[in-house]
């Protein structure tokens, strides 16, 4: 669990478009943008529980450890599949990767979803770049709608107290 969270800290960011400042004074949209999120009371894992399509990927991060990274300070964003997205799976791949045994594995593969800090959709609006995840790097196609290694974001910038999710149709595994 610590290990997750120092990594989350050890992680790169995405480099965003740079804020202007006003005489040392934080911008106006970044004060707006802070605000917007301290309206969000729930945390990452709660708020994913609450929209009730995301229950394959609460269980996995349970058995993979991860819940408490993920209740954490953040902000970390999360590209969360749906159900939908793990029943395209191979058949047996889910309840194989839930096994105590492939603990590591399956962190592995949650890790490469989550990036540390909070990006939007606008930020990566027609930007074709790589990004560090906690478990490597992903492409992020934002040329039309928004792709993560081919994944199709459907919903963007959902609000967590800790962070934004951004939910994709198919589950991000890693290379090799």
């Amino acid at each position: 669990m610590k290990m997750f969270v120092s990594a989350a800290a050890a992680a790169l960011l995405i480099a965003l478009p740079a804020a202007a400042h006003n005489h040392g004074d934080k911008p106006a949209a970044e004060k707006a943008d802070k605000a917007e999120y301290a309206k969000a009371t729930a945390d990452i894992v709660d708020t994913a529980a609450a929209a009730g399509s995301f229950t394959t990927l609460l269980a996995a991060a349970e058995a993979a450890g991860l819940v408490d990274a993920l209740k954490g300070d953040g902000p970390l964003t999360v590209f969360a599949p749906t159900d939908e997205a793990f029943e395209k799976l191979p058949e047996g791949t889910v309840a194989s990767l839930l096994l105590p045994e492939n603990q590591d594995q399956l962190a592995g593969i949650l890790k490469l979803h989550v990036i540390a800090g909070k990006v939007k959709s606008k930020d990566l609006a027609g930007q074709q770049i790589e990004a560090e995840t906690l478990n490597g790097t992903v492409s992020i196609d934002g040329t039309d709608g928004v792709t993560v290694n081919g994944a199709k974001v459907i919903s963007a910038d959902i609000k967590a107290s800790n962070g934004i999710i951004h939910v994709i149709d198919t589950v991000l595994l890693p290379a090799g």
